[in-house]
């Protein structure tokens, strides 16, 4: 079973939207193991938070809390491996760092910083539809 990081984006995407990234949140468990972090939980509750999406959380019959906490229910948490100038953009290091803590095979983002760096150590990182044809192509 592949083991894979979602970045937030992608966490965001797939909560509020119909599209690739809500697709691959909809996957089950069984088909491929999610491993996030205590700062990338922070960063989804953060991101979440934000005004812009303030209209979607109140069509939500949730509240913020409860989609992180529902979001986790099917993510593994892990804490991540220090690392620093890795990606184009320092904040981006965190999600690279829980990868290796969790010994990730993918780190699926939308960020195009992070997309450059391509792979780090055994871990590629891909976009969204990239996951969706591994997880396809494994079946």
């Amino acid at each position: 079973m592949k083991r894979f990081v979602l970045d937030t984006n992608i966490v965001v995407s797939g909560l509020f939207w119909d599209g690739p990234p809500r697709k691959l949140l909809a996957h089950e468990p069984a088909v491929f193991s999610r491993h996030t972090s205590a700062p990338l939980v922070e960063e989804l509750e953060d991101v979440l938070s934000r005004t812009k999406f303030a209209a979607r959380i109140a069509l939500s019959p949730l509240s913020i809390r409860q989609l992180v906490e529902a979001y986790l229910q099917s993510a593994n948490l892990v804490i991540p491996h220090p690392l620093a100038g890795i990606a184009p953009d320092p904040d981006d290091d965190v999600v690279i760092g829980t990868a290796v803590a969790a010994n990730a095979d993918l780190i699926v983002t939308g960020d195009g910083g992070l997309l450059s760096v391509e792979h780090y150590l055994n871990i590629r990182i891909v976009s969204v539809m990239e996951a969706l044809n591994l997880i396809l192509a494994d079946r």
